[in-house]
């Protein structure tokens, strides 16, 4: 019998056996960086194939309408920022989004908080989503026009990375307004 609750244990030895260790300082729980990544391969991958299925069945053909005038999935390709602002500096663009994932990357190693690497996976996947356009889409490397494909009436065409980092940028706005920090740590002010 003082085999087996050596082997099982009895609440009582349980309890001294977590007093008898030396307490680790307070922890933060695990890193998040799975999380993160996962989020990113998701919205990079939604990104793609979605682009391929525009690229190879939308491109050079009539939009298709989605809710008549209101919503279109119309192909283009955009060379500058939302609302084709700043075509003739595709090449910053493609910086600043290599800029933005090894921020992000560099970000990870302190990353504990579950809606911080939600947002930020959104951020990383959008990036990479549209720096492949801008690496490999013609014109040429880093120079390449994104593709765009949602067409909301009176507003500008999108993808899905461009989604992406919208949502993954507000999820950041209202963490950021609740003073949660991605390390996991809650400021009051």
């Amino acid at each position: 019998m003082a085999e087996a609750e050596r082997i099982i244990g009895t609440p009582d030895s349980a309890g001294a056996e977590e007093s008898a260790t030396p307490a680790a300082p307070q922890t933060r729980g695990r890193r998040r960086i799975a999380v993160l990544f996962t989020v990113a391969v998701i919205a990079y991958l939604f990104d793609l194939v979605s682009k391929m299925i525009v690229v190879a069945k939308l491109e050079h053909h009539e939009p298709i309408e989605i809710i008549g005038d209101l919503l279109q999935f119309r192909a283009m390709r955009n060379a500058g920022a939302a609302f084709g602002i700043g075509e003739a500096y595709t090449v910053i663009f493609t910086v600043i989004a290599a800029a933005v994932i090894v921020v992000i990357a560099r970000l990870a190693r302190k990353l504990y908080s579950l809606p911080w690497a939600i947002a930020l996976g959104l951020l990383l996947g959008g990036a990479l989503g549209n720096l492949t356009d801008r690496i490999f889409r013609s014109p040429g490397v880093f120079q390449g026009a994104v593709v765009d494909f949602i067409a909301p009436a009176h507003f500008a065409v999108f993808n899905l990375a461009d989604s992406a980092i919208v949502c993954g940028g507000f999820l950041i706005v209202i963490l950021s307004f609740k003073g949660l920090d991605p390390d996991g740590t809650v400021h009051k002010d």
